[in-house]
């Protein structure tokens, strides 16, 4: 009986073979270290001109530079350096030349020939442990959560009050004291209040009191309530800044709580600060707002600057429609007049709500209000001392305002936006989820890739040792189908590195250590294979009987083996997260890849090499082995 394999399996392993040749050459180019400049907001560039003054400044510190060029859109640079020596030091030149106009960051520039990216190759993503990225530290603003939750309250009461006809004075948020004060023109209907806010709210805590020789309700949150409402702001800020880092397209992210008000993000091979901070920490929402009528009260009305002209004033009412919680979908395009422009969808409420409102406004201007909140750091002076202290402060400016032309619905436009960048960043905040509190980074670190470089070289040092012993051992032992199951091993590590860079997989460094266990597990399926072949040789089968048999009768062995052993890779990719997902990602692509290898690929070199011929011996330990006639 003769081993011979059909010529459509040779030509299906050839193509395998090199489109993954393809696909994990991009590897074989190591990045350049480079310095990234970044506009510090959104819709800004780095022209030509900030370029050079970079350039200019690096080589008057005698720093030798590789190249320089500038991203497509024109909101980015990047600047080669020739070693990471360089790299940290060209950061700091440069920093310093821009000043504040401009973030500088460390980066990785790829290397990676034209030809192959016109393929759609590109080397694998590497995990913040090895290529490094942005590490932030965020706190909740609690204390802002509460307050939040309050103003809503006063509106709700307000409602509540006019419904049931009971006369107030004033409903009123004393930011000091954290509560809400109603005045009563008399005692009985504060009493008839009580009663009524009793009933609707049992979270409230009520006291009686006199305000200026009136009648007053001080309205408190209960600390069951309190905590109820800090855990909801941690669960729902989580909840959206992975969104938001979803949205970004980072791979291998990693979002957690720490402790009880703070949230650790890191994006791994993110170096633009400036873009990450934008769209992390933005709590920007939205309030859509009516213009104000001449005639109206001072007390009604509000007025803001224009975001995009800060001269220009509009006067609103206080009153809101709808904010960016209505919102369930956004996306920027452009308007007939091709300026750009945010498509906005409201959930079932919002649209009602929109609608109750805008169909008896006709003729009248809304305007859509952006509100940020951010941190300022001042310097005080603490006993004898100065101390820099983060001062949080709220940003309110109009990016719209608009005539209404008919009732509006759930889907409308927001335009008056200034560039394409601008809108499309709106898009993506609205689309993630606007944060329930406002969060503020009070560590910020750039981990920059020189500290992974030594990961990088133990990691492929071991990987390197590990390759070496498993080669070493089976030449020793099963000789030239020794040779084959080694020649397997290495055209399933190209394999495996082909697929983990076209479905854009990160490596970590527990990535590297599932690669090593794959070196392993990719010669076990061979080492069952040919012990096979020796029990039926050792039973005077024929060579080409023993052969044959030996790759059927383990196959189910190895199915199951290697089954098993993806399903829990798969449990750990599900389940785990950071450092065990990486693990199980390189594990279990490994498997699959070495049972192509194993078996296909080694029968088709020993289909090549014996399949044609009559033998009575194989070169297997101790040198040969023979079989019967």
């Amino acid at each position: 009986m003769l081993n011979r394999y059909p010529l459509w399996k040779y030509l299906l392993i050839l193509v395998v073979l090199a489109v993954a040749s393809i696909y994990a050459a991009p590897n074989l180019y190591p990045d350049d270290y480079a310095v990234q400049i970044s506009a510090s907001r959104s819709g800004e560039v780095v022209d030509e001109a900030t370029l050079k003054r970079a350039e200019a400044a690096i080589a008057a510190k005698n720093i030798g530079i590789k190249g320089a060029e500038r991203a497509e859109n024109d909101q980015s640079a990047l600047i080669r350096m020739n070693s990471g020596e360089d790299q940290l030091i060209a950061r700091d030149i440069v920093a310093q030349a821009l000043g504040q106009d401009y973030v500088v960051a460390l980066n990785l520039a790829p290397t990676t020939p034209v030809w192959l990216t016109s393929l759609g190759a590109g080397p694998m993503k590497l995990g913040l442990d090895l290529r490094g990225g942005v590490h932030f530290l965020m706190e909740v603003d609690m204390a802002e959560a509460v307050t939040q939750r309050l103003d809503v309250y006063q509106s709700e009461i307000k409602t509540k009050l006019r419904e049931a006809k009971l006369r107030y004075s004033k409903v009123d948020h004393d930011q000091q004291s954290g509560k809400l004060q109603i005045d009563f023109r008399d005692a009985d209907a504060r009493d008839q209040a009580v009663t009524l806010l009793r009933k609707d709210y049992p979270e409230f805590v009520l006291e009686t009191a006199e305000a200026d020789g009136q009648p007053a309700i001080m309205i408190n949150l209960s600390e069951k309530t309190t905590r109820e409402i800090e855990d909801y702001a941690i669960t729902q800020n989580l909840t959206t800044l992975r969104n938001r880092v979803n949205e970004l397209g980072v791979a291998e992210p990693l979002v957690q709580r720490q402790g009880r008000n703070r949230i650790v993000v890191e994006l791994p091979g993110v170096q633009d600060t400036a873009a990450a901070k934008r769209v992390l920490g933005a709590t920007a929402n939205l309030e859509f707002r009516l213009e104000s009528r001449s005639d109206a009260a001072a007390g009604t009305t509000e007025t803001f600057n224009f975001r995009s002209a800060p001269n220009r004033q509009a006067t609103l009412e206080r009153d809101i429609i709808i904010t960016g919680n209505n919102v369930s979908s956004a996306s920027s395009s452009f308007d007939e007049t091709g300026r750009p422009q945010v498509n906005v969808n409201l959930d079932s409420a919002g649209g009602k709500m929109m609608n109750r409102i805008t169909r008896n406004a006709v003729g009248r201007k809304m305007a859509v209000l952006f509100i940020e909140h951010k941190t300022r750091n001042v310097v005080s002076s603490e006993n004898g001392q100065n101390v820099e202290k983060r001062v949080p402060y709220v940003e309110k400016s109009i990016i719209s305002l608009a005539t209404i032309q008919s009732a509006l619905g759930n889907s409308f436009r927001i335009t008056g936006l200034d560039s394409n960048g601008e809108a499309s960043e709106l898009a993506l905040l609205l689309r993630a989820g606007s944060l329930a509190a406002p969060v503020y980074i009070v560590e910020e670190r750039t981990v920059g890739p020189s500290l992974g470089q030594q990961n990088i070289e133990r990691g492929v040092f071991s990987a390197e040792v590990g390759l070496a012993l498993v080669v070493v051992f089976m030449l020793l032992y099963y000789r030239t189908f020794g040779l084959i199951a080694n020649i397997a091993l290495g055209l399933n590590i190209a394999l495996l590195i082909a697929v983990m860079s076209i479905i854009s997989s990160t490596l970590t460094l527990p990535g590297i250590a599932g690669i090593v266990l794959t070196m392993g597990m990719a010669v076990d399926a061979n080492v069952l294979i040919f012990s096979r072949i020796k029990e039926e040789l050792a039973n005077k089968a024929p060579v080409q009987m023993a052969i044959h048999a030996g790759y059927e009768r383990a196959f189910t062995t190895i199915l199951d083996s290697n089954l098993t052993t993806l399903l829990v890779g798969l449990i750990l990719f599900f389940m785990g997260t950071g450092p065990v997902k990486g693990f199980a990602v390189t594990l279990s692509i490994g498997i699959i890849t070495s049972m192509f290898t194993a078996i296909m690929v080694t029968r088709a070199l020993v289909n090549l090499l014996y399949g044609g011929r009559k033998l009575n011996q194989l070169p297997i330990w101790p040198l040969f082995f023979k079989g019967g006639a």
